[in-house]
């Protein structure tokens, strides 16, 4: 089957039931996104399908045919990150940085969904997601600062 990441078209040799995770890291080379639970139920596996967050540890490869799937290495790059990307580095977000990639997929989505999103909205949006180390204000914080930088065209911003 051929799946489309990050703008590119993969063909993948795997069992319908693969979960899109093992495919990202052990046959592509992604690995952006963690392995947390393996249960979908802390978001460290976050990616991007048509708009939408799923778990990727949880979402078989025989549903993403047609699909577009965006993984954290789609948002930017080391020289040039994007604004969801550049507003958690700011906001110095991370504490071991584990969740963080599943933590920018789902502020990048709500942000491609409503990009004014109030302080309510990204709480509600972001629950999904877990942080064992507690770095949760800054990650609220990287999410309006990010919605910042959408709303002023990348260019710098302050979150209010």
């Amino acid at each position: 089957m051929n799946l489309d990441i990050n703008g590119k078209t993969f063909q993948i040799d795997a069992d319908p039931t693969t979960p899109l995770l093992y495919i990202l890291r052990d046959q592509l080379q992604l690995n952006g996104a963690k392995f947390g639970c393996g249960l979908g139920q802390c978001g460290a596996c976050t990616v991007i399908v048509d708009k939408q967050p799923v778990f990727s540890c949880i979402t078989p490869v025989s549903a993403l045919q047609g699909r577009k799937i965006r993984t954290i290495e789609g948002l930017g790059t080391l020289e040039n990150p994007g604004p969801v990307q550049r507003a958690f580095i700011e906001e110095q977000a991370a504490q071991c940085g584990y969740c963080i990639p599943g933590m920018m997929m789902r502020a990048q989505a709500l942000l491609e969904q409503n990009p004014a999103p109030s302080k309510s909205d990204i709480r509600r949006y972001m629950n999904a997601n877990l942080c064992r180390c507690g770095t949760h204000m800054r990650i609220l914080r990287a999410v309006e600062r990010a919605a910042a930088f959408v709303k002023d065209g990348g260019k710098g911003g302050t979150a209010g």
